[in-house]
């Protein structure tokens, strides 16, 4: 009788095992089944991005139970997948900012040497017409010669020394604004400097083949800037 007790409460202990492991087996099961369960999170609705709060509301509604800290995959995913998102368009708004900038700055600049020319340059079509007063003064100083100035009196040298009192001060004015004379004599051709007027012959001129031998009229260049060519004669073959 005792060896059929024991027996007995033997065979009640593993029936009790197995549905044991049999019922956690099921919850396992329904676990797993849960967990590969997948929701389609988007952070985006209707072409604009949620708030942080909007998507965290969307997340926590989606999660079953009381333990809301177990985030779901997918939802980090989406995170991911937008992070890198806005890490390229960040790189395409920099990059667009600094070529903005960089485009701007040569705004600025154009401006500024546009606004300085203006200011250098303003005189430009006045001095074109003041050079004429100055051919006519230094024809007038060079038309007299030594000896007439000897024996034409009194009149004629103070007339003589106010012509070129006024052509010298009339330099001087030109040199203050940086109105300068070029006399390229002796130097070689440019047809961007230079107006030829007339060719000779190398076997008649000093200077060789292509360039200056004489210059028949001066020219005339404001800050550095040709506004009027030098007529010369150029040495030919």
């Amino acid at each position: 009788m005792l060896r059929r007790g024991v027996a007995l409460v033997g065979q009640t202990v593993q029936q009790t095992m197995k549905a044991q492991n049999l019922v956690r087996m099921q919850g396992f099961s329904a676990s797993a089944s849960q967990s590969t369960e997948e929701v389609n999170f988007e952070i985006k609705k209707g072409g604009k991005r949620l708030k942080g709060a909007e998507f965290e509301e969307l997340v926590l509604a989606s999660i079953s139970g009381e333990d809301k800290t177990q985030i779901p995959k997918s939802a980090f995913d989406v995170l991911l997948k937008e992070y890198d998102e806005l890490q390229t368009e960040s790189s395409d708004y920099k990059d667009k900012y600094k070529r903005s900038l960089a485009e701007t700055e040569n705004v600025r600049r154009r401006g500024v040497k546009q606004t300085d020319d203006a200011k250098v340059f303003a005189i430009q079509s006045f001095c074109k017409d003041l050079l004429e007063v100055s051919d006519i003064l230094d024809i007038a100083v060079k038309s007299v010669k030594p000896e007439e100035l000897e024996s034409g009196g009194r009149a004629l040298k103070d007339l003589f020394e106010g012509v070129s009192m006024t052509r010298t001060v009339l330099a001087k004015t030109f040199s203050k604004h940086g109105l300068v004379s070029v006399d390229p004599t002796n130097e070689k051709f440019d047809p961007n400097l230079h107006e030829a007027v007339f060719q000779i012959p190398s076997a008649n001129a000093k200077q060789p083949v292509g360039h200056i031998e004489v210059c028949t009229k001066i020219g005339y260049s404001l800050k550095e800037r040709p506004i009027r060519p030098a007529q010369v004669g150029v040495v030919s073959q």
